[in-house]
């Protein structure tokens, strides 16, 4: 793996047009660097930026009208910087830097870096003034009641909207720095008096594992912090683009992930009963919520189990069958030439094939695709004797099914494939022992000492009232349920918590 070039460790030195050319040399000079200088009360200055990545507006007003305005009784450079660090409010971020490292980072953060010649001590001014994606509602995790705000790609406006929403001096944001060539910046947020030490300390150490060059996306970090169990189906990291269900898991003592060019913010953990909530749950009626929550639990098992059971039925087990449905999906399969297994595989493949179009051309013609594709190649291969008719419906009751808990679509697409073959040759016996082999996965799986089962399994009957049934909220108001505090998990800070 290349290493940091050696120039980005070197102290930035007395003398000004040293430090200048230093800064070229490690940009190679680059276009979009650029370097202005002046003087302020007869000492030589400079103001080094990024084109594109600062405001015109921020920099006249509040960086080269009060340095043209400023004079100075001692005009030294100690004094220039202590009156631009202390006495002038240039920007709201303000720092100093002493290598040639920072400095570069900076100014490709939309900082503006201002050298003296005379000091080997530079400030950073927050100037930024990029193009970004305006705040808009999540199309991935839409809600019916709460807040229509998501995060979007700059760092710090996904800050402010989880400050905006917890004002209490326990919210703590820790950054680090990711990726030895894109040093992307990041934040783990969590709540002081309700995270677990130990969780916070393991989340630490796998993000220090992370060996990578580039870190674009917070889906490169995930396989760093689930790194025990690289082969489980499920995942015990959430992913999350709303800022108010962020705080929900916050003020439960997750930690919450948050990465400079990605709305995508990670929780840790993220139990699996977690996938059949939705912020709505809390907005509704605790009876609606349980009916809605049950409704999601049947979906998940009827989408990778129903063409498994389906092929295992048909094969092995016709007399479990009506007769008349029997006698109906024997007629359906007299004319096609090919197996049930091998019918439920074919249709299922191209059944992705189509999505997978959907999803990558443009939304206009991808939604064409999906709907003309669905309907003519379905009729066309019943009509062609390739499929039978009863598969194109468990398919069908299948596909809408899997979109009822988006967040799991990608294990539940492999296990259907699974379970059918399950089916296929080992009939409803397969398909038990595939459940089994699948719920001892599921156990297993554990994220910084936390079991992804809780609280189900390890079993706490205090901690189910958020589970599948939600109670009301002068109950389940009286003592949020902290993750640490789960049988099996690490320890929270605080007492234990007594029901």
């Amino acid at each position: 793996m290349p290493q940091s070039p050696p120039e980005e460790n070197l102290a930035l030195t007395l003398s000004l047009q040293e430090n200048l050319a230093a800064i070229r040399n490690l940009s190679g000079s680059t276009a979009d660097l650029v370097i202005r200088e002046f003087e302020v009360s007869g000492l030589s200055a400079a103001l080094v930026l990024c084109e594109g990545m600062f405001s015109l507006v921020a920099l006249g007003q509040n960086v080269l009208a009060p340095l043209a305005s400023l004079q100075l009784e001692k005009p030294t450079p100690r004094h220039l910087l202590e009156a631009v660090h202390r006495q002038m409010l240039l920007a709201v971020d303000q720092g100093e830097v002493s290598t040639l490292g920072e400095v570069y980072r900076f100014i490709m953060s939309g900082f503006g870096v201002l050298l003296v010649d005379g000091s080997a001590i530079g400030i950073r001014l927050a100037l930024q003034g990029f193009s970004f994606r305006s705040v808009s509602e999540p199309s991935g995790e839409v809600n019916l009641r709460g807040s229509r705000e998501g995060f979007t790609e700059p760092l710090r406006i996904n800050m402010s909207m989880i400050r905006r929403r917890i004002k209490s001096p326990s919210l703590k944001f820790e950054m680090l720095t990711l990726g030895s060539q894109s040093k992307t910046d990041a934040f783990l947020v969590y709540m002081q008096d309700a995270v677990s030490l130990r969780l916070l300390e393991q989340i630490k150490k796998d993000l220090k594992q992370v060996k990578l060059e580039q870190v674009l996306d917070t889906g490169y970090l995930q396989p760093f912090l689930e790194r025990r169990h690289p082969f489980s189906f499920f995942s015990g990291i959430g992913t999350t683009e709303r800022p108010d269900t962020a705080c929900a898991k916050i003020s439960e003592g997750r930690v919450v992930l948050l990465l400079d060019g990605t709305p995508m913010a990670l929780v840790i953990p993220c139990l699996f009963s977690e996938h059949f909530q939705s912020f709505d749950d809390y907005a509704l009626r605790p009876y609606y919520a349980l009916f809605i929550r049950c409704l999601k639990y049947l979906s998940f098992f009827m989408t990778i189990l129903l063409p498994g059971s389906y092929v295992a039925v048909g094969t092995f087990h016709p007399q479990l069958l009506p007769r008349e449905l029997l006698y109906n999906i024997t007629a359906s399969m007299q004319p096609t030439p090919f197996s049930l297994m091998t019918e439920a595989i074919l249709i299922h493949f191209f059944y992705e094939v189509m999505r997978e179009a959907g999803l990558r051309l443009p939304r206009p013609v991808g939604h064409a695709v999906s709907i003309a594709g669905g309907l003519v190649i379905g009729d066309v291969a019943v009509k062609a004797g390739l499929i039978g008719t009863p598969l194109v419906l468990v398919v069908a009751l299948t596909a809408i099914s899997a979109f009822v808990v988006p967040t799991l679509y990608e294990p539940v697409t492999v296990l259907r494939f699974l379970f059918i073959l399950a089916g296929g040759f080992w009939g409803l016996f397969g398909i038990g022992l595939g459940f089994a082999l699948v719920l001892c996965n599921l156990c297993a799986l554990t994220v910084a000492q936390t079991p992804i089962t809780a609280p189900g399994s390890p079993l706490r009957l205090y901690s189910l009232r958020d589970m599948l049934y939600r109670q009301s909220w002068p109950k389940l108001g009286r003592r949020v349920m902290e993750v640490g505090r789960v049988p099996g998990a690490a320890a929270p800070n605080s007492k234990e918590e007594q029901p």
